[in-house]
């Protein structure tokens, strides 16, 4: 059965991994507060405007999805953790750089406001 709730998602692994994901979770949080949280692709994502990112828990490590670089800026902190398609993997055996996760998502929320208002200001000039 599939998760409906990020609360329901979590409870699904076993402990020292729920407590990974509630700590990432209470960043992610923090980071966008004005953020909502959802379950999409089967996976806790945080809604701004539009998907803002998506965390999940696999075998061997956690992923998360849908972050910036913030123009190339976090590049250099982020390139240990890439995975494929722009993903960061965080693997269980390595601490998780939760101070990462906080700049990565306050870099794609400050992204998807300015597109949002960008967005906007094309809607009423028209």
């Amino acid at each position: 059965m599939k998760p409906e709730t990020i609360d329901a998602y979590i409870a699904g692994y076993p402990e020292a991994v729920q407590l990974i994901l509630h700590k990432i979770r209470a960043t992610v949080q923090a980071a966008a507060p004005k953020a909502t949280e959802a379950i999409k692709y089967d996976m806790p994502t945080f809604v701004l405007e539009d998907n803002l990112v998506h965390f999940a828990a696999f075998k061997k490590h956690i992923g998360f999805f849908g972050g910036s670089t913030d123009g190339g800026r976090l590049s250099a902190e982020t390139a240990p953790y890439e995975g494929p398609k722009g993903s960061l993997r965080f693997p269980y055996d390595q601490r998780v750089p939760y101070g990462l996760i906080r700049k990565v998502t306050q870099a794609k929320a400050r992204e998807q406001r300015a597109r949002a208002a960008a967005r906007r200001k094309r809607s009423s000039s028209t």
